[in-house]
């Protein structure tokens, strides 16, 4: 593989990195930052609510995702990299010094819109600068990558508890300032996107950036990409919300809607309150966070060989099973802490981990990505990726308030009872993309 590609694929899914770390990092101050701005988990917006303070970002993000697609069509995929990596580096610091809670709202805010921005635009970086034959495999270093930035928030949180006394908090969220000074700095050494500078006219360009990236013939290269535009700007807009999309639609929607509904978010965010909740010490639950996020990291890597081979039912079918059965032994370990007395609830959490990460995990975004014609698949990307974002706002917002008042018992059990109309939706529902071109699927998918 051509170095100059390699670097500008690594240095680019920095961005998924940080939007990783981003995600997970407020999991390991929630009982710190509780203390120090007084939060409680009674669900009052704009009150001092934990719920709300966790949720907060995850309106940025909606917003950094879904507006960020023309300013990077008018100023370019890597400047607006350059946007995430300051705004990562902003929210590292304001969140880090903050001393009044709007402080840190408006600094998780503002991490928010990174994490939506990068979320689009680091894999579409790739996307156009990788050659084809390359692309999927190169694409898929951002999906690890956010994994991975998870795995290292856990990793950092549990390194930092036991530092810095009262304001071991500020530190968690501070770190996050080095990988984005990074990802800042290394954008100087990487190219533009070709399709993009092809788009604005600037051939030359785009042809010597391709010639770096070691395209292997760069006239095809150009050729390609400006048969491509033309036939974009040929189609013309596209409404999304026709008769003949509505079974793509559905299953975009419905897709995003259960995957929040396995409550991956919640343990994403809350894991070591969860853990503490079932009687393990601060120190206990911030280790066996981190066993979650190796295990995420772990199972997708898996899962990236498997998805093409088994296909993407047969990951989701068996993932809705074992989550099922892992979120009810969770509840069960609640209800009843002499349930498996020594295995505990992390051997569930864990468990649900693997088998999330090994299905829905892997799936979603892939599915998200097959499920649409060309003509709208900007479209239904967005619409998918908004519902996701909407729902993991909403089961964040009320989780504190929901624990308070009926225990991980309940929450689980009912976590778990929400994966089995997902199975039979997958099951009966869903089509197979496994294998088939794009034009195939919309043969099947468009539905007149």
């Amino acid at each position: 593989m051509n170095a100059n590609l390699l670097f500008a694929t690594i240095v680019s899914a920095l961005g998924s990195f940080l939007f990783g770390f981003d995600t997970a990092v407020i999991s390991g101050t929630t009982k710190f930052i509780s203390q120090y701005f007084h939060l409680h988990d009674a669900f009052i917006p704009f009150q001092h609510s934990l719920g709300f303070t966790v949720a907060f970002a995850l309106a940025g993000t909606v917003i950094g995702s879904f507006f960020i697609g023309k300013p990077g069509d008018v100023w370019g995929r890597k400047t607006m990299l350059f946007f995430c990596g300051i705004l990562f580096l902003i929210s590292a610091i304001g969140c880090s010094i903050a001393t009044h809670w709007w402080m840190l709202l408006s600094a998780r805010f503002i991490g928010g819109i990174a994490i939506g921005a990068a979320s689009v635009m680091a894999p579409m970086y790739i996307a156009e600068i990788a050659p084809g034959r390359l692309r999927g495999r190169l694409v898929a270093v951002a999906q690890f990558n956010i994994v991975f930035g998870i795995l290292v928030a856990f990793f950092s949180n549990y390194l930092l508890v036991n530092h810095f006394g009262a304001d071991n908090w500020r530190w968690m969220f501070g770190v996050m300032a080095i990988p984005s000074a990074l990802f800042f700095g290394l954008l100087f050494l990487v190219p533009e996107s070709p399709r993009w500078l092809v788009k604005k006219g600037r051939v030359d360009n785009a042809r010597s950036v391709l010639q770096k990236v070691g395209a292997q013939d760069v006239q095809a290269e150009l050729t390609d990409i400006v048969n491509s535009l033309k036939e974009e700007a040929g189609a013309g807009v596209t409404p999304l919300y026709q008769k003949k999309y509505s079974f793509a639609i559905m299953c975009a929607v419905l897709l995003a809607i259960f995957n929040q509904l396995s409550g991956i978010n919640v343990i994403m965010y809350y894991a070591p309150k969860i853990f503490e909740a079932a009687g393990a010490s601060t120190n206990a639950s911030m280790l066996q966070a981190v066993a979650v996020g190796m295990t995420n990291m772990v199972f997708t890597i898996i899962a990236m060989f498997f998805i093409d081979k088994l296909g993407r039912k047969t990951l989701l079918l068996i993932g809705a099973v074992g989550m099922c059965l892992s979120l009810a032994g969770a509840g069960m370990h609640y209800l009843n802490p002499n349930f498996l007395t020594g295995a505990g609830v992390v051997v569930f959490i864990v468990g649900f981990i693997a088998f999330f990460a090994f299905s829905q995990g892997a799936v979603i975004w892939v599915f998200l990505a097959e499920i649409f014609p060309n003509k709208v698949r900007g479209k239904g990307q967005s619409l998918g990726s908004f519902t996701h974002w909407i729902m993991n706002f909403i089961i964040a917002l009320a989780f504190p308030s929901v624990l308070a008042a009926f225990g991980g018992g309940p929450i689980f059990m009912f976590f778990s009872i929400m994966m089995v109309p997902f199975f039979f939706f997958v099951w009966r529902m869903m089509p197979e993309t496994k294998g088939k071109s794009l034009e195939e699927l919309e043969k099947f998918i468009v539905r007149e």
